[in-house]
């Protein structure tokens, strides 16, 4: 269907191991006033005052605490909760057998990460939703690599393209498997908006 941005991965097999790299980035904006503090004028001033209106994204979250967003979906723009429930970190045996060359796996495990997604308010979806594109999980502050279509068997996980109808109110829980290096000491979710700073749950490791 159309808005589904990730709808290739549907028919890639489930033991492709497709590694994921980040960038980052920053911006570091300087607004230099007049030396002699005489040719300032009142709308430069106000140029470098941030408006309060102007809603503050992303950050560290508490173990259980949701946050909120939104989504442009096919029918409009959906406002969600999001809310890492837990993550699950299987063996490197398991790594091993889910991969489709075990060499890809040595040293890692899988983590699969459990998200509640709640429709707070816009439009109810008929096709789908693309909430769940947000999503990545990170270990020890390093990225892991998506293992594509490995969630949608997990206990307790909802295949995102099952949900055909979804009405204010109501909640899906979506999973994503990422490979990760074993022994990592916190595995972290980060769900963010388009553009927007992501939402980080962190998970220690024993």
């Amino acid at each position: 269907m159309p808005h589904r941005k990730t709808a290739l991965c549907l028919v890639a097999p489930v033991a492709v191991l497709a590694l994921a790299l980040t960038a980052c980035g920053g911006e570091d904006d300087d607004t230099g006033a007049d030396a002699k503090g005489e040719g300032t004028t009142e709308s430069a001033a106000a140029s470098v005052v941030p408006s309060p209106s102007q809603p503050v994204s992303g950050g560290d979250m508490a173990q259980g605490e949701s946050a909120t967003g939104k989504v442009a979906e096919d029918p409009g723009e959906v406002t969600y909760d999001v809310v890492a429930q837990k993550v699950e970190v299987g063996t490197e045996a398991e790594a091993a057998k889910a991969v489709a060359d075990a060499a890809d796996a040595k040293g890692k495990v899988l983590a699969t990460a459990h998200i509640k997604y709640t429709h707070k308010s816009g439009p109810a979806l008929t096709e789908g939703s693309d909430v769940h594109d947000g999503t990545t999980v990170f270990a020890d502050g390093q990225r892991g690599g998506v293992l594509i279509g490995a969630s949608e068997d997990a206990p307790g996980c909802e295949d995102p393209y099952d949900v055909e109808s979804w009405k204010q109110g109501e909640s899906h829980v979506f999973c994503e498997t990422y490979v990760i290096p074993a022994g990592a000491t916190s595995v972290e979710v980060h769900w963010s908006e388009e553009d927007g700073e992501p939402y980080v749950w962190k998970f220690p490791q024993k």
